[in-house]
């Protein structure tokens, strides 16, 4: 987790809303829905001891972040979907589907209608509620439908089957069906069961509910606890799918509603983006502005936004009134050949839609402005503290920090972070691996790497072309003596160097007997411990990875006949040590390029080796 998402996260708000996931080359990789953005995207970035694979996987390419607010959970899930739909996120793979998503369509007209399941909504009279973006949800629908409701479930021809006489199927014997093909159900009494199927795709079925709840009581006061239960049962299922029920009714309205917002760093305008009644996507464009008022904002950001932009949609919702309404009307009526209506709301939920755009336009704003401050205190006004403190009058706009890695002297590395302007620039972080045997002395280590960069910079290197303006090590006065050597050897003392002594954090100046000494809350010393603990983590996860091959390969190098291609062919084979002094001959013989005196020679070594542990063990005992 980088600063910028750390910081990120402590902006996020107690709404539902959708959050978009970003790799460190800005492309979505995840999209995701909330009921409540805060918990749900801090939980990515805590403890990942009980995340799947895949999510630990995601986190570990998580760069940046994004999110959306809207007004319920109904909205994030079809906002998700659409994004999901649009660019195609690389975690968001085992969600694509490019069919459309099914509504589910009840056609009222007919005397029997059956609950259909449908991939495209039509303007053919039928009731259709959709989309269903979660095969989950629409199962759990149609299954509380067909568990409660003995509404038909199939494609025969009604009329026909009543004239023919002919006997009600299986579903009818076990409760399923009421049966109309048998003559016996009116058309009354069918759709009325229909309407509380209705009611429950509808999320409105506080009427049915108390009607169903009258009918309840009257037949358990019948004694007839079976017709009660029946009842009961439906109730229930009327209240549980109503209440999280993520389809609405369809329609075919399509629009855009632009809000503007604007603060001491600029303007904003956000959109919300209407397709079939949902809300499919929704972003901010930033806009150069002054003073100038949101009527002459809102008229340029639409013939910008517009003009020569292909499809357009009938409708565009704005909260400010543009000027010359009519002028800008005509002219994008003209360009898509149908009417374009621009129109400020008054009521309803296009009202709603406006002022849920004007709250994403100023949180948008709000949380760039809280980063940009935050950012800069921890990068340019961290510096400028850093340097006021320690008396550098010309500033460091590239700081350099270097540290050591070893086991007890073995597998020396070394490491060089560079900080520009206070942050961390990865791209210039350079490692070194130490030549000469320093046996553990971390100053011979330290002359050595800062030899090696100063070297680098006098023989052309384009890498190290660039000199530090601040130099730092990670250590006391010893390490930071060593540096102040190495950069006079160079003829580069005009160059200054700190040292940063750990169990303390005493900063440690050249011209200074005692070290200097900053509040734990102090900005200039936070930014030294980020430099700092960057070079450590850099050294020490370079030298873990040296040190993993040393061991990995240490015990067979001292084997006879096992050079470098045996031995990575038997790692391949076998994956451990362990495993491969527990094989037999026959085994070892086995892999790709081994022989026989080769597979002998493996054998030998781990078993004779067993034999004399096992021999000094007894003579000890």
């Amino acid at each position: 987790m980088n600063d910028r998402i750390e910081e990120k996260l402590k902006l996020l708000p107690d709404k539902p809303g959708v959050y978009k996931m970003y790799d460190a080359k800005g492309e979505l990789i995840y999209v995701g829905k909330a009921v409540n953005l805060k918990n749900r995207v801090r939980q990515y970035f805590r403890s990942q001891k009980n995340h799947p694979e895949k999510v630990r996987a995601m986190v570990a390419n998580i760069a940046d972040f994004d999110f959306v607010i809207v007004t319920n959970e109904t909205e994030a899930l079809n906002l998700e979907c659409n994004l999901i739909k649009q660019n195609r996120p690389y975690y968001n793979i085992l969600l694509k589907d490019d069919k459309h998503f099914p509504y589910i369509r009840i056609d009222l007209r007919l005397d029997f209608p059956r609950v259909e399941i449908v991939r495209r909504f039509k303007r053919d009279g039928a009731r259709y509620f959709g989309p269903y973006l979660s095969s989950y949800e629409l199962r759990e629908s149609i299954t509380a439908v067909r568990e409660n409701f003995p509404i038909r479930q199939c494609k025969h021809d009604i009329s026909r089957m009543i004239a023919r006489g002919e006997r009600p199927c299986l579903m009818h014997h076990i409760g399923k069906c009421c049966a109309p093909c048998s003559g016996k159900v009116t058309r009354e009494e069918y759709h009325e069961l229909i309407a509380e199927v209705i009611a429950l795709f509808s999320g409105n079925g506080k009427a049915y509910i108390k009607k169903l709840t009258e009918q309840m009581l009257e037949a358990s006061d019948k004694l007839d606890f079976e017709r009660a239960a029946q009842l009961r049962d439906r109730i229930r299922a009327i209240k549980g799918i109503s209440e999280k029920q993520s389809a609405s009714l369809a329609s075919d309205s399509s629009y855009d509603v632009f809000a503007l917002a604007r603060d001491e760093l600029g303007t904003l305008a956000y959109g919300l983006f209407v397709r079939n009644g949902s809300v499919v996507s929704a972003e901010g464009f930033r806009i150069e502005s002054s003073d100038e008022p949101f009527s002459e904002v809102i008229s340029q950001f639409l013939l910008q936004f517009y003009v020569d932009s292909g499809e357009l949609p009938r409708e565009i919702v704005v909260m400010d009134e543009p000027e010359d309404t009519s002028a800008i009307e005509a002219l994008l009526s003209e360009q898509c050949a149908h009417s374009v209506h621009i129109h400020v709301p008054k009521r309803g939920e296009k009202l709603k839609q406006g002022e849920l755009a004007r709250l994403n336009a100023a949180q948008t704003l709000a949380r760039s402005r809280e980063l940009t401050h935050r950012e800069w205190e921890r990068g340019v006004g961290a510096l400028n503290a850093l340097c006021s403190a320690i008396g550098l009058e010309e500033g460091a706009h590239r700081m350099e920090c270097f540290d050591n890695s070893h086991t007890q002297g073995r597998d020396t590395v070394g490491s060089m972070v560079v900080f520009i302007d206070g942050k961390a620039d990865k791209s210039l972080y350079r490692r070194f691996r130490t030549r000469t045997d320093t046996g553990g002395d971390d100053y011979l280590a330290m002359r050595e790497h800062l030899t090696r960069r100063f070297e680098r910079t006098l023989a052309g290197d384009e890498k190290f072309a660039d000199l530090p303006d601040l130099l730092i090590v990670d250590g006391g006065r010893g390490q930071l003596n060593v540096a102040l050597e190495v950069l006079e050897s160079f003829g580069l003392t005009h160059i200054p160097a700190i040292g940063l002594a750990e169990r303390n954090e005493e900063i440690i100046l050249p011209d200074r007997d005692e070290p200097l000494v900053l509040k734990r809350s102090d900005p200039a010393l936070q930014l030294l411990q980020r430099i700092r603990d960057e070079a450590h983590r850099f050294a020490i996860t370079y030298h873990r990875s040296i040190r993993a091959k040393s061991s990995l390969y240490s015990r067979l190098d001292e084997i006879k006949g096992i050079g470098d291609k045996r031995r990575r062919a038997l790692y391949e084979k076998f994956l451990t040590i362990e495993a491969i002094s527990a094989a037999s001959e026959a085994e070892l013989r086995s892999v790709p390029g081994m022989d026989s005196r080769a597979a002998r020679s493996v054998y030998a070594y781990f078993h004779d080796q067993e034999g004399e542990e096992e021999n000094a063990s007894a003579k000890n005992e």
